[in-house]
């Protein structure tokens, strides 16, 4: 089994900036055609669109009138969930509930900016969103939980999630009963580039939206970003990627398990272990072969790919080179193995999600701690957030001046309007000085 290996200390401009690069930075050239002739038909032709390309792209025939998944199926699918899988889509939601509860912030807030001027805020929940729960490698229920309980959370009055039918033209049922849980009833049969398209301009049978928020693969991504300006694209949230960031008082094993969490992904993933220890980077790679080995086919293909292309190890001459380019790499996931995890949690600045010690799994994060898994990949967490309740409300601004206030306000104002050239700002600013007496 291959596994890139990198040592920071020798590598060139050139050979780091390229260690940085993920598979969804590549050019998009391939499929960029294919995706717009995607959305335009979507756009143009609505349901009949998404049929003849749901039967085109996942080979499933689907009736127009059934792409909304109805009541019956709900319980079809709540009857069919195993009981051990319900207990645990049941624990993974009270905690993302109780996490994501948190975050709500007061209806509103004002202060009195000057004397007689008050300003304040107020938030509401936007108007609808549209979740995408990807499917293609696998079932998402944990996706669904992230991403339905802080909409619920956030108020959002429509909800809409779009998740690919499986071969029978079914929805899977642990999201359906995680979609349930959250309180969320209109889901549809119907994925990829043409789900996003819908959602952002409405067909027949989805309602258009105002923001779209969950992960994809490359085609949902780009789709994204073609109907930006036409709808809220949400966080950018694309294959999925982790940096396992260790020192030589780390477990191998534990190490080895990390890394392999969201190297089972996809090919298009990364996985990659951050270490100031030759030793730790020997004994892990010692181990890989025998875990990969251990899975099934698919996955451990997916994991060969990863580790000997976009991902791999990468050993650092010290602590402060690796949690510096752990900064620049600005992983979607980051978990600390070191022996001052707090210290160096403090350092880490551009991450989607730092776990830190080695009992704190990716996987128990993915799944049930109750952080939001859904996170900015591609080195997007330089600029962007975890998913949580701010992504399904909105802040409003408002003010109130009274006449003493105006009095105050209205010179600079005025002045300020004649300086940049608009006598109509001017102009009114003067009138109501001159109605609080000024």
């Amino acid at each position: 089994m291959k596994i890139s290996r990198h040592d920071l200390a020798e590598l060139d401009e050139a050979g780091r900036t390229a260690l940085l690069a993920r598979v969804q930075q590549a050019d998009a050239s391939d499929i960029a055609g294919v995706v717009a002739d995607v959305v335009e038909s979507v756009r143009t032709e609505g349901d009949a669109a998404l049929v003849r390309y749901t039967a085109q792209f996942d080979g499933v025939e689907l009736d127009p009138a059934a792409l909304k998944v109805g009541e019956a199926e709900f319980d079809a699918a709540e009857a069919a969930v195993p009981a051990d899988v319900k207990a645990a889509i049941e624990l993974a939601v009270a905690n993302i509930r109780h996490h994501h509860a948190a975050q709500l912030p007061s209806a509103d807030w004002m202060q009195e900016t000057s004397p007689g001027v008050i300003s304040g805020e107020r938030y509401t929940p936007i108007a609808s969103t549209g979740l995408y729960v990807p499917r293609g490698k696998g079932s998402f229920p944990s996706v669904m939980a992230m991403l339905s309980v802080p909409a619920s959370i956030a108020g959002v009055p429509v909800i809409a999630v779009c998740t690919p039918p499986g071969p029978g033209g079914e929805v899977d049922a642990a999201s359906l009963y995680a979609a349930r849980l959250s309180g969320i009833t209109d889901v549809y049969r119907v994925g990829g580039a043409q789900a996003i398209a819908a959602l952002a301009y409405g067909t027949q049978s989805l309602p258009k939206v105002e923001k779209i928020v969950g992960p994809g693969n490359r085609y949902v991504t780009y789709a994204k970003r073609l109907v930006y300006g036409v709808v809220n694209p949400g966080p950018p949230a694309g294959p999925s990627e982790a940096i396992i960031l260790a020192d030589e008082t780390a477990d191998a094993g534990v190490v080895a398990h990390e890394l392999l969490v969201e190297a089972e992904h996809g090919p298009d993933s990364a996985a990659v272990l951050v270490t100031t220890s030759h030793a730790l980077a020997d004994e892990v790679s010692a181990l890989l072969p025998a875990l990969a080995q251990a899975l099934p086919a698919q996955r451990r293909g997916f994991v060969e790919t990863v580790l000997s292309g976009f991902g791999g190890i990468v050993v650092a001459p010290d602590l402060d080179a690796a949690i510096a380019f752990c900064n620049d790499w600005a992983p979607e996931h980051l978990h600390a193995i070191v022996e001052d995890g707090l210290g160096v949690l403090h350092r880490l600045t551009h991450a989607g999600e730092i776990l830190f010690g080695e009992h704190s799994s990716i996987a128990y994060g993915n799944y049930v701690i109750g952080l939001n898994a859904i996170l900015p990949t591609g080195g997007f967490a330089r600029g962007y957030s975890c998913v949580g309740v701010d992504d399904f409300i909105k802040r409003s601004s408002f003010a109130y001046v009274t006449a003493a206030g105006a009095r105050v306000l209205g010179p600079a104002a005025a002045t300020l309007a004649d300086y940049e050239g608009f006598p109509a700002h001017a102009a009114a600013a003067r009138h109501a000085l001159k109605r609080a007496g000024g």
